[in-house]
């Protein structure tokens, strides 16, 4: 029988903080990405980290860490105000930037860790222990970016809050490619797009995986995470795996859960994943998309149609 998550909240505490991993070298994106990191590269006219941050504002976290790392601290730059490029638009009358570049440095209270040995995605979230503290707390990883237009964040953070325990972002991928990703072991409850996770399996082979659900990078996950990655060894590539963590957390009880997106979400990690998000972002825009929706049909009749 499904199992029915609660509509009535418990004493479950909700999430106030993020935590955003960003200290990889981004070696796909070499050589654009030996100086500048690879999370500020543009999508339009924003930065890809801009999105992440501004994600987790609309979902109610505005207290943000970054973990960075060598050669990062231009990510934190981004954040700060510019007195003499806001007087240059102040002075041409450009109300419209203005306003752009004010808006990363008020919309959310910006932190930094450096991690310091690049050990895993569960040690970059080790490295935030000091300022999550005791309370929980969601991660989101840069790579996935989530349509702006098709929130599920405030859905997961909202869940975590009923709940407790874990909550993942899941989504269906064709069964052929399960066995690129972490696959999900899932049991439905009474709430629509809504599973419990019964546990995890990486990169199983099609014949062998429990669904055709993979994790995708948003997490609410509980203090108790900390512990358990302490306790974690080194996994797959010798790194501190966070899947290993929760996984030792539900396998002691901890209630693991599931929102299953089915929205629009790109892989920006790769360089074919960054351009398919700024084209349809671009595209999706009033104000250049119908040039650049044109220019780009114009283009595909002529250059890849003959």
């Amino acid at each position: 029988m499904p199992e029915q998550v609660p509509d009535t909240p418990q004493r479950a505490q909700r999430a106030k903080k993020a935590v955003i991993p960003a200290a990889g070298l981004a070696t796909r994106f070499l050589p654009a990405s030996k100086v500048v990191p690879k999370e500020l590269f543009p999508v339009v006219d924003r930065p890809a980290l801009q999105y992440v941050v501004e994600e987790a504002v609309a979902a109610g976290l505005d207290d943000v860490l970054l973990i960075t790392g060598r050669g990062k601290s231009l990510m934190i730059d981004h954040f700060d105000r510019r007195p003499d490029l806001e007087e240059r638009l102040k002075a041409k009358g450009d109300q419209a930037r203005l306003e752009a570049i004010i808006r990363p440095a008020e919309m959310a209270t910006i932190h930094s860790v450096r991690q310091q040995e690049a050990l895993g995605l569960g040690h970059a979230v080790l490295c935030a222990e000091r300022h999550v503290g005791d309370e929980p707390f969601a991660v989101l990883l840069g790579d996935d970016f989530i349509d702006e237009r098709d929130p599920v964040l405030p859905t997961m953070v909202d869940l975590a809050a009923t709940t407790g325990g874990i909550v993942l972002l899941l989504m269906e991928v064709p069964w052929e490619e399960v066995h690129r990703y972490g696959v999900a072991v899932v049991e439905p409850t009474d709430t629509p797009d809504v599973v419990r996770v019964g546990g995890l399996v990486e990169k199983p082979a099609r014949e062998d995986a429990p669904s055709n659900l993979i994790v995708v990078g948003r997490y609410v996950l509980p203090p108790g995470i900390f512990d358990a990655i302490r306790r974690t060894g080194r996994g797959r590539g010798g790194e501190i795996q966070l899947t290993d963590a929760m996984e030792l957390m539900r396998q002691e009880g901890t209630p693991v859960h599931g929102v299953i997106f089915r929205g629009r979400r790109y892989d920006t990690g790769t360089p074919e994943g960054c351009l398919q998000a700024a084209i349809r972002l671009a595209c999706d825009r009033d104000d250049i998309g119908p040039e650049f929706r044109q220019w780009l049909v114009e283009y595909v009749d002529r250059e890849l149609r003959g």
